[in-house]
């Protein structure tokens, strides 16, 4: 099973990245750092742009897992941005059979926010095939769901 944590979080050993290392402590998987590719926003067409190598590996893996923190009551904006990209560039449906999990984590997130995060994560999962696996916001939640992969 190859295993693909996309990291949208600008610390890479942050709080995002030790939920990932909870709900993925039994397996083995390759991380992937945002923060180290240049995204550009949907629309733009500019140099240097990394779509593509994102995107090779999230279609090698089986399971997907993205993580983000709550910035500004929602889903990072790197996040954001590689969803968004999305758009135009992958086929509806074509990445069925693939796994998705959710790692959203933040200081003191409200319920809306929350809920708010997941339901763009159904959705997304949902439009491109993907079976959503869930949602883990703390350590326990991240064990519980472990139990899955």
């Amino acid at each position: 099973m190859n295993i693909l944590f996309i990291n949208g979080s600008p610390n890479k050993e942050g709080n995002t990245a030790r939920l990932a290392t909870e709900l993925l402590k039994n397996e083995s998987y390759e991380t992937l750092n945002l923060i180290d590719y240049r995204i550009n926003v949907y629309g733009q067409d500019l140099p240097g742009d990394r779509l593509d190598d994102v995107l090779e590996h999230i279609e090698s893996a089986d399971v997907i897992v993205i993580g983000s923190p709550v910035y500004w009551h929602n889903i990072c904006g790197s996040v954001r941005n590689l969803l968004d990209r999305f758009y135009g560039k992958v086929e509806q449906g074509s990445l069925s059979g693939k796994k998705l999990y959710f790692i959203f984590q933040g200081a003191a997130p409200e319920k809306w926010m929350i809920e708010a995060g997941e339901y763009t994560m159904k959705r997304f999962a949902k439009l491109y095939g993907l079976t959503y696996m869930g949602m883990a916001k703390n350590a326990k939640e991240a064990v519980t769901l472990a139990a899955s992969l």
